[in-house]
């Protein structure tokens, strides 16, 4: 008995595998219209997996978003830390730039005709906002040669002189304040020197003035003036400035120049104290001069020397 149903089994089984096999058989092939159970299926398939994958896509774009925005986010701050570190290298550069600028010009001026000085490398250190145009004060003082009446030069041209001397420091008195006594001999480069002494400072211009200039004398715009190295503690042939306005002065005995200063005094980190080999007395007395005398000019007694420098 049992035997019989183990083979009905057997039947039954052979008979669903070949059921089965003919069915895999007939939906292998490509056919334009599925069965009506595959049709079922495959819409009942669409519409879960319909349900389902909207939100998941939604979700997962939301994920993705935030991920992309927390790179954006990480990508910014590090290019701000470039930005940060490029806009600090590059002011560095045109601070090296400007510092490699300045000992060029520094070299330069050495190793021209002030070859004949022996200059002294200073940096400016301090400068007041109430005497901007007057005074500054320099790291170089009486341990390192430094003197009163000592001309002071940048690599365009004079800018002033030595005015008080500490161990470790010194005031420089700047041509701008040239209304205090700080008065310059000076000579126009034309086709003949023309002399005169620098004496006057014009506050709205930024020019310095030169007077008594002979009335006679040709002077011309963008001329040059230069020291005349005639009061002893400045070299001759420093760069003053260039003529801008020639007039004759009020009593129409003499002429005034106008010039403007060649150096930037706006602009003063580096300068150069120049030493003279020989400095004259202020005074020059003439031997054996008895009174009554008469010098060569007709002028009796002692010939001496005045403050210009």
């Amino acid at each position: 008995m049992s035997n019989f149903f183990f083979k009905r089994r057997l039947l039954a089984l052979l008979v669903s595998l070949i059921v089965l096999v003919t069915i895999v058989g007939m939906t292998v092939k490509d056919r334009p219209i599925p069965t009506w159970p595959e049709r079922i299926i495959r819409d009942t398939f669409a519409f879960t997996e319909g349900l389902i994958y909207k939100p998941a896509v939604a979700i997962a774009g939301f994920f993705e978003s935030i991920q992309d925005i927390y790179q954006v986010f990480e990508e910014n701050k590090a290019l701000k830390q470039n930005l940060q570190q490029f806009t600090q290298v590059t002011a560095e550069l045109n601070e090296l730039k400007l510092e490699n600028e300045q000992f060029r010009k520094l070299l330069e001026a050495k190793q021209s005709k002030l070859s004949d000085y022996q200059l002294k490398l200073a940096e400016v250190v301090a400068r007041s906002p109430d005497r901007w145009n007057h005074t500054l004060i320099i790291d170089r003082g009486a341990k390192d040669g430094i003197q009163p009446n000592m001309a002071v030069i940048t690599p365009e041209g004079y800018i002033g002189r030595i005015q008080s001397v500490s161990n470790h420091s010194a005031q420089v008195e700047l041509v701008t304040d040239i209304e205090r006594g700080n008065h310059i001999s000076a000579i126009v480069q034309s086709s003949e020197p023309v002399y005169g002494v620098v004496e006057g400072y014009d506050p709205k211009n930024h020019w310095l003035i030169m007077r008594k200039i002979p009335l006679q004398a040709e002077i011309a715009e963008k001329q040059l003036v230069v020291t005349s190295g005639l009061g002893g503690t400045i070299p001759r042939g420093l760069i003053l400035g260039e003529v801008v306005s020639v007039k004759t002065d009020e009593q129409f005995l003499t002429k005034d120049a106008y010039i403007r200063p060649n150096a930037n005094l706006n602009l003063l980190e580096k300068v150069f104290v120049v030493e003279r080999s020989f400095v004259p007395p202020t005074e020059i007395p003439i031997p054996n001069s008895v009174p009554g005398s008469t010098t060569p000019n007709g002028v009796e007694g002692e010939l001496q020397g005045g403050s210009t420098s």
